[in-house]
């Protein structure tokens, strides 16, 4: 037991700023065993915006509420995710060559599709939790929670299913998840279907909106599958972070076009 706190304190660490006890200490092959507590990760990461959010609304209008909810996740975890999804629409934005897509995902420079696929993922993110909002403002605080933790399960699906297609050398250099069993992946999606049944108990109303919305990951997670094993020939962190946010956003979606429906 005190080996799985362990390794869901390493992967914390690895997506956060929140600090650690010493004793977590760390070695090298515990990165690859607490991708199954990404998740887990992420109703810590969701948990913190929707309470900045609910407060926040407190005081401000729902815009002003909105965007510190979105501030606040992206300096928890660094924009992780985000610099990820900008180096991937960089290197997969253009016709280019596997070769040319991963050198181009290392530069740590931003181009154009990646300043377009940043400003668009995340303003449509926005607009999306103010329709939450406007529709139900209960509604919105678990959508928050919610789209974290099943996001968060797309990167360990992709991680099991795909190879490593990065700098061999460069994964060794650098603390770097890249392999995930079958026992990891089932714990994670275990994690994100407790917190569906979670949702679903709080909000019995809106269970026919989550269905929907893991349809929706689900049919996000294995296009992108496709996609990166024909461009890649496997996933890369930085696509691993795309995934992450492309998920959060198509869950986020679907909760709002569906409440539109029932």
């Amino acid at each position: 037991m005190l080996h799985h706190f362990r390794l869901f304190f390493i992967a914390l660490q690895f997506f956060t700023r929140v600090p650690v006890p010493r004793w977590v200490g760390f070695q090298p092959g515990w990165l690859n065993e607490s991708a199954r507590y990404f998740p887990l990760v992420g109703a810590v990461v969701g948990g913190f915006s929707a309470l900045v959010l609910w407060a926040a609304s407190l005081m401000f209008p729902a815009t002003v509420a909105v965007g510190l909810a979105m501030a606040s996740s992206v300096w928890l975890t660094g924009g992780f995710h985000e610099d990820g999804l900008a180096d991937s629409c960089d290197g997969l934005g253009g016709a280019v060559s596997r070769e040319k897509s991963l050198a181009i995902m290392k530069d740590s420079r931003i181009g154009s599709y990646g300043a377009l696929g940043l400003m668009l993922v995340l303003g449509l993110k926005a607009a999306t939790l103010l329709g939450l909002a406007d529709t139900d403002p209960t509604l919105v605080l678990m959508a928050v929670v919610w789209s974290h933790v099943v996001s968060r399960a797309a990167p360990v699906w992709l991680m099991h299913a795909l190879p490593y297609a990065g700098d061999a050398d460069h994964a060794k250099a650098k603390p770097l998840a890249t392999q995930v069993g079958g026992g990891g992946l089932v714990v994670a999606l275990v994690i994100a279907l407790l917190a569906s049944g979670v949702a679903a108990w709080l909000l019995p109303d809106e269970v026919p909106l989550l269905i929907g919305a893991l349809v929706t990951a689900c049919g996000l997670t294995f296009y992108l599958q496709s996609m990166l094993e024909r461009r890649l020939g496997g996933y890369t962190g930085d696509t691993l972070g795309a995934a992450q946010q492309i998920v959060e956003l198509g869950t986020l979606l679907a909760l709002l076009g569906l409440a539109a429906v029932f």
